[in-house]
């Protein structure tokens, strides 16, 4: 169960209520703003993310080898969109969980990673098969 969507409301109320003991009505106006102030930069960041991640294709990332050094578990969906500027290619059925997104260069190379709860679990590289070189023959140079 994700605690942290029971706890930071918890908090919250908690702030208030101390502040309401300590300091009366204008503690509880100035937690109440300040916990207002703590929501709007949060959504004013989402904001930011997504509107970076709209002017770039779907499941696009400029490096999937630079991003894959970057990944840690845990990262949220948000901190890997901000990474990347760009949706994921959702490559699970939509609404199950765990959902699984994949980020593609312009070389082949990707990323897959699965995001259980919002919370990134597990990526994965792949890199296209290095093609044979072409062996280029040059004559040889005549011999004096």
């Amino acid at each position: 169960m994700n605690f942290q969507k029971i706890l930071v409301p918890i908090a919250g109320v908690a702030i208030i209520v101390l502040a309401y003991r300590f300091y009366g009505w204008a503690g509880v106006a100035a937690v109440a703003s300040g916990l207002v102030m703590w929501m709007l930069l949060h959504f004013t960041r989402i904001m930011q993310v997504l509107k970076r991640a709209a002017n770039r294709p779907i499941g696009y990332v400029d490096s999937a080898v630079m991003l894959n050094a970057k990944l840690k578990p845990g990262m949220t969906l948000l901190h890997v969109v901000a990474m990347t500027h760009s949706l994921g290619e959702l490559k699970s059925p939509k609404d199950e969980q765990p959902e699984i997104f994949r980020w593609a260069d312009a070389g082949e190379s990707a990323v897959t990673c699965t995001f259980v709860g919002g919370k990134l679990a597990h990526h994965e590289l792949f890199r296209p098969a290095p093609e044979a070189a072409e062996v280029i023959s040059t004559p040889a140079p005549p011999a004096p």
